[in-house]
């Protein structure tokens, strides 16, 4: 290996792609052991590599030298092999840093409440008390001598300005975990994840919902591999590197979900999306009929239709944590919370709005295989549909015109 990542887990890291769009060097992820640890470094078999979980303090013994930031967060994440000595920096502080910079926050004068107490929270106390916060609580599940617990940040800091998490809390594959409980904060003027995976964590989801301003760690990933990628060169990328790499990867990542009425076009504009992208195209209702055997009109005389929407949330919660993909719903999909949730955290919805009079009933769908019941079906799930997408697309032509409408927006 010449450059890239060491850690114990790297099946899901982003840092290979976002390397690749910085510059033409081989960079490669490898997951090394615990006990292969000293010897890796012992051997240097490398010009320059990113340090993360769990290495990023084991790997400080085995340095010849430790930027300032490094030393006083005590954590590496990046380090270069200069004629047979290790050099240790950590550029997760201009990562953290860029984040909140992006997100638009003024930490001077607020209070902060970070959550963790791994290398990631010393980094963002670090990035705090250099932007001139008026306090910062470091919050952890236990209370101990440098800090509070759940409990006390509930009953004692309910007038907290920001949060930060850095604990892995809703991270990918347990994405249905939520961190804090951000409707006891009345204050709160801004929700900060260090989680990249999913894109937006229940926790920036909720703080989203609530009008805060919010972001989750996509672009402090990319923001510290810029960094990295410099000083592994030593070299400066032009401004607007950074931005120009993070929409790319928002782009390559972010997945185009397409909801509204039965008949309403979503498989047909989704099967035109999946050949002008080039992306997999994932039909919920063709995941629930394979994993039921069956056909929906059978589920529905079998299960019910409370028996049918679980497995569509079932569907509907593995198709949301991929990456890339074209997914489109069921009509119903978006009558429970959860499944909307699910959506939104990798996806962009859009909302296909076909007039009622143009909806035509079909026995393949059992709650719309009327006019009437077509009729009650829209009446009841319309607003629904409006409060769920993030982009409302009329349907005023053909599916390719729905289609390239899509396009243009997501590609913004």
């Amino acid at each position: 290996m010449i450059y890239g990542c060491i850690g114990e887990k790297l099946g899901h890291s982003f840092s290979k792609e976002i390397h690749n769009l910085l510059a033409d060097y081989d960079y490669e992820l490898c997951e090394v052991a615990r006990d292969e640890l000293a010897d890796f470094a012992t051997k240097r078999d490398f010009k320059a590599i990113n340090v993360t979980i769990p290495y990023k303090e084991e790997i400080i013994p085995h340095l010849y030298f430790v930027d300032e930031h490094a030393r006083e967060i005590g954590a590496v994440n990046t380090v270069v092999n200069r004629d047979g000595r290790l050099y240790g920096y950590n550029t997760d502080f201009y990562g953290m840093s860029a984040l909140i910079s992006h997100l638009g926050l003024e930490l001077s004068g607020k209070k902060v409440a970070i959550l963790g107490s791994g290398g990631t929270s010393k980094t963002a106390y670090a990035v705090a008390r250099s932007l001139g916060a008026r306090e910062i609580l470091r919050v952890s599940r236990t209370a101990r001598e440098d800090a509070i617990d759940y409990e006390m940040l509930y009953r004692e800091h309910a007038d907290t300005e920001i949060v930060i998490n850095t604990t892995p809390v809703g991270m990918y594959p347990k994405a249905d975990g939520l961190c804090l409980e951000l409707d006891k904060f009345p204050r709160l003027l801004g929700a900060v994840d260090a989680v990249y995976n999913p894109l937006r964590t229940r926790f920036i989801s909720k703080a989203l919902e609530l009008g805060i301003p919010a972001e989750g760690g996509l672009y402090m990933l990319v923001a510290q591999a810029v960094r990295a990628s410099e000083i592994f060169l030593d070299t400066s990328y032009p401004e607007g590197t950074l931005d120009r790499v993070f929409r790319e990867m928002v782009s390559r990542k972010e997945n185009i979900v397409l909801v509204g009425m039965p008949a309403s076009g979503k498989s047909t504009v989704g099967k035109l999306l999946s050949g002008k992208l080039s992306r997999p195209l994932v039909d919920t209702d063709e995941l629930i009929v394979k994993a039921a055997g069956t056909d929906i009109p059978t589920i529905f005389s079998l299960h019910g239709e409370t028996g049918f929407r679980d497995m569509e949330s079932d569907a509907v919660r593995l198709a949301s944590l991929e990456f890339g993909r074209v997914i489109a719903t069921g009509g119903g999909a978006i009558l429970r919370a959860e499944n909307v949730r699910a959506l939104k955290q990798n996806g962009r919805i859009y909302f296909i709005d076909r007039p009622l009079s143009e909806l035509i009933p079909t026995d393949d769908r059992p709650l719309s295989s009327t006019r009437e019941a077509i009729e009650k079906r829209y009446s009841e799930r319309y607003e629904l549909y409006l409060g769920a997408a993030d982009v409302r697309v009329p349907v005023i032509g053909a599916a390719s015109e729905v289609a390239e409408t899509i396009l243009e927006n997501f590609r913004k």
